[in-house]
């Protein structure tokens, strides 16, 4: 009979085992055998920086991040973020530039006459030279950045597939960073709509995706499903140890209120074992619709969201939510599963 008991945690029992310690199944009368749990209410205050003394905080572990050098604009923004995260985990930065030939090649079916290959040949080699020069902006811009805060870094620039190339990158990488939009195109040509869906859907991830505007994160708001990919998302958010002076918030949309929390006091316990404090919120509605106005509403400087690849692809439950996100969020995201 297994049972385990603490503040907090519930008690349970119901397991038999034989006399080696092997679980044994039971006649078919008695499958399944029933699990008694009973949970010990704790009577929670809002945290205060006191309420963990001598408890460590969970240690970095991120020491390599891969930055988008994208489009002049905001790489700043990009950058900025980039290098605020490096310089609390002594981490180093790499800084990926990445032109696509194919992209810019493509100027659309040409009408059949004289000067038309002329134009195109024009076109072509104008789109180029405009790429390198974005390019050297952004780059000037990150190396400039990273030598005046004294962050460690490293500038790549390629050409092909970005996100192959990209997809290649993140393997040696613990986080990257990109901006909402205008990650490969440069002010070029125009930027897919799915650009980061892509990412994601690749396992491009975990990921901070920020918006052009730089703005400081001192609250964050974690969107939380119930689902074993969003429960993934703030588990690697927490473990990661960014943001560790930032207040967090975890809100759960639903129609179940006594589930939904149930849930957050099950996050909360999780945050205050890694020695971060924690608000929670539950909310009846529609994440799709209503989660943006609400960061908004309490002044989010950061949206933590779990997705999945097979989520976006399927557009199911919480997934249709990061879709959401990825292309209307005006906040910063950060997406881990």
């Amino acid at each position: 009979m297994g049972s385990c008991s603490g503040a907090g945690v519930a008690a349970c029992d119901g397991y038999r085992t034989g006399q080696d310690g092997a679980l044994l199944r039971s006649r078919a009368s008695e499958w399944p055998w029933r699990v008694k749990c009973v949970r010990i209410p704790l009577e929670r205050q809002s945290p205060s920086a006191t309420d963990f003394e001598g408890i460590a905080r969970t240690q970095p572990m991120i020491k390599r991040i891969l930055v988008g050098l994208g489009t002049s604009r905001s790489a700043e923004s990009v950058v900025k973020h980039a290098i605020e995260i490096a310089k609390t985990n002594a981490a180093e930065l790499l800084g990926v530039a990445v032109t696509d030939p194919t992209r810019l090649e493509w100027t659309g079916p040409r009408p059949i006459g004289v000067g038309v290959e002329a134009l195109t040949t024009e076109l072509r080699h104008d789109r180029m030279n405009k790429v390198a020069a974005e390019i050297a902006k952004a780059k000037e811009l990150f190396a400039a950045s990273c030598a005046s805060a004294g962050v460690s870094h490293q500038t790549c620039e390629r050409t092909g597939d970005p996100f192959e190339i990209v997809s290649d990158l993140v393997r040696y990488q613990d986080l990257c960073v990109f901006g909402l939009k205008g990650l490969f195109e440069h002010d070029v040509v125009p930027e897919p709509t799915d650009s980061l869906e892509r990412l994601v859907a690749a396992g491009i991830r975990p990921m901070l995706a920020v918006a052009d505007a730089h703005r400081p994160v001192s609250r964050v708001l974690v969107a939380y499903s119930g689902s074993l990919e969003s429960a993934k998302t703030f588990k690697h958010f927490v473990q990661s140890g960014l943001y560790p002076d930032a207040a967090v918030r975890v809100i759960h949309f639903g129609s179940d209120a006594a589930t939904c929390r149930r849930r957050l006091e099950a996050v909360q316990g999780y945050f205050e074992a890694h020695g971060r404090g924690v608000e929670t919120d539950f909310v009846s509605g529609d994440p799709v619709r209503e989660l943006v106005p609400y960061a908004e509403h309490w002044g989010a400087d950061l949206i933590v969201a779990g997705n999945s690849a097979k989520n976006l692809l399927l557009r199911k439950i919480f997934g249709e939510t990061a879709l959401h996100l990825l292309r209307e969020s005006p906040l910063p995201l950060y997406l881990a599963q």
